[in-house]
């Protein structure tokens, strides 16, 4: 089911809205403005959401989005039951994205071959940490990365590049919070690294899963016509 699709202007308004919201946060913590980050950090997801809303987008995409707001926010703090919940948060966007990229996406069989190596990525990177980790936090970090790699691998296998480029990156951010959790050499500003990556991955992921339904044929083209051809 798609979301109610609005005018055209609002879709630029809104994405231009979210493109403002990200260059404050990045910039904030590229300089160490740590209260510029707390301010723009919680708009992120919930106007990429809304853009997507207004581009028609199907409400498991929507879900997936808001359930990475519902991260971000819990991610403010640094306390284990907030990490914990945040991370909770995450698993549930990445249900809705396996769930919605299952239900609309495409086999792609060149593609197909990713999944052996995003396989080994796992159980290397989940061998790794894992003697590293707090030991609360062992067992939820791999459950956690098993469901991350599985969407990162059907947003390539299933969309195709462009979101699976976004898959990519989300995996590249979250290890990244990972081996900061396990106490691993981070490079400088760690922060600024996870929030670009991740930053690009929501909206690679929103981005080409729109692509990709609109080159279906029959209704689905119709997902992106408001953004585009209304004033």
């Amino acid at each position: 089911m798609r979301t109610p699709r609005i005018s055209g202007s609002r879709c630029r308004v809104l994405l231009a809205a979210f493109a403002l919201a990200a260059a404050l946060d990045l910039a904030s913590l590229a300089v160490g403005f740590h209260g510029g980050h707390v301010v723009a950090k919680p708009l992120l997801m919930p106007l990429l959401a809304a853009w997507a809303a207004a581009r028609g987008a199907p409400r498991l995409l929507v879900a997936a989005l808001l359930c990475g707001w519902g991260g971000d926010v819990l991610l403010l703090s640094d306390a284990d039951p907030a990490f914990l919940a945040g991370m909770t948060c995450f698993a549930a966007g990445h249900v809705c994205y396996l769930a919605l990229f299952t239900r609309d996406g495409t086999p792609r069989a060149r593609t197909a071959l990713l999944a052996p190596g995003y396989l080994v990525a796992l159980v290397t990177t989940v061998a790794l940490l894992w003697p590293d980790l707090p030991a609360g936090l062992r067992v939820p970090v791999a459950g956690y990365s098993t469901l991350l790699v599985a969407m990162a691998c059907a947003a390539a296998v299933r969309l195709g590049p462009v979101a699976g480029l976004g898959g990519a990156l989300f995996l590249l951010s979250d290890t990244l919070i990972a081996t900061g959790v396990a106490d691993w050499p981070q490079p400088p500003r760690p922060d600024l690294w996870i929030m670009l990556t991740y930053l690009a991955a929501q909206f690679l992921l929103a981005t080409g899963t729109l692509r990709a339904l609109e080159a279906r044929p029959g209704p689905m083209a119709t997902y992106g016509e408001v953004c585009s051809t209304t004033p």
